[in-house]
């Protein structure tokens, strides 16, 4: 096992400040950008310092080493020496290659050691930035509904591609220095989820539904995203909204246009009975109080506006009827007058 404090210059009870200030040093020494003959003690360095200035690793290295805090003060002349002759050792190993000092001018030194503190600090930034806890994105998805949906209410079960915390690394994206080979080093894995959405009666067009804690994961402690659900209606062309109003086009045949009838008429939840008059012109509107939308302690209403329309299908005597109330009809011309209207 190497000497981290022996190949730092530093004793076990040299502080995180001293620490770091001796790695400075022999990394100006011995950084490749500067001195290419001094690539293997900058690893070496380098290798010291990530363990001595964790706080958890270096208690770690301390524990399996024999270097404990109670002798750190009692033997503090003892431990010197010890280290002095460790670094000894040290210099003996690496006397063998023979270094020069590189040949670049004081302007061209100074700028490399520089660029290489500037990555030093930007990584160090970049590490701090990475623990503060931050909260997950949100997801927005659509649901489509029927407007007997949107009036009663639904449930609908939908697919989401969610983004979590890889379950291997932790989100660290690094296992023991390689690329984690769960999530390839994205530090995430995607997954579909079902998650079950209950859509509220009388909602309305375009309303945006808020599940809490069901977008991306939060980072570092932080909280999950949310899921925002936007609820579209799908067009019906007999029935539309007005406020809390509902207009519903109805069809009627022309004999009950013209004698009048009791007719059923289909509703959300129920059938609603109304009574069409004698001669009814197509377009006539009725009004069913307290049948529309029921919404914050208010019902609307229900608007039905007839039209009168021709069956798709016809007799044989249907059509002979109608032909013969052609011939008898008293004012063939309904349309002479419609500039004066």
């Amino acid at each position: 096992m190497k000497n981290y404090y022996s190949i730092l210059g530093v004793t076990p009870d040299s502080s995180d400040a001293e620490i770091k200030s001796a790695y400075r040093k022999l990394a100006r020494k011995f950084h490749p950008d500067v001195n290419p003959y001094g690539t293997d003690q900058f690893k070496d360095i380098t290798e010291a310092y990530e363990v001595l200035s964790d706080a958890k690793k270096r208690i770690q290295y301390d524990t399996i080493n024999g270097f404990f805090k109670s002798s750190y003060k009692e033997n503090k002349q003892q431990q010197h020496t010890s280290s002095q002759k460790a670094q000894s050792e040290y210099k003996k190993q690496t006397s063998s290659k023979t270094y020069t000092e590189p040949k670049m001018s004081k302007e061209d030194f100074s700028k490399k050691i520089n660029e290489f503190f500037d990555e030093f600090s930007t990584k160090s930034k970049q590490k701090k930035a990475e623990q503060i806890p931050k909260r997950g994105s949100d997801l927005f998805e659509e649901i489509s509904i029927t407007l007997k949906e949107a009036l009663a209410g639904a449930e609908r079960i939908i697919n989401v591609v969610h983004s979590s915390e890889c379950p291997k690394c932790k989100g660290r994206k690094f296992i023991n220095g390689s690329i984690c080979s769960e999530c390839k080093g994205s530090g995430e894995k995607s997954e579909h989820r079902k998650i079950t959405v209950n859509i509220p009666k009388n909602v309305k067009n375009g309303t945006k539904l808020r599940i809490v804690g069901e977008g991306e994961y939060g980072k570092s402690g932080g909280k999950n995203g949310d899921l925002y659900i936007k609820i579209k209606i799908q067009p019906n062309n007999r029935i539309s909204f007005d406020e809390n109003n509902i207009i519903y086009n109805v069809p009627i045949t022309p004999f009950e246009a013209v004698l009048g009838a009791n007719i059923t008429i289909p509703s959300f939840d129920s059938r609603l009975s109304l009574k069409i008059p004698p001669k009814t012109h197509s377009g006539q509107k009725f009004r069913l109080a307290g049948q529309g939308v029921k919404r914050n302690g208010n019902s609307g209403d229900m608007i039905i506006i007839v039209h009168i329309e021709i069956p798709c299908s016809l007799s044989d005597d249907e059509i002979r009827l109608y032909e013969k109330l052609k011939k008898i009809s008293s004012n063939n011309n309904i349309r002479e007058n419609l500039l004066n209207e």
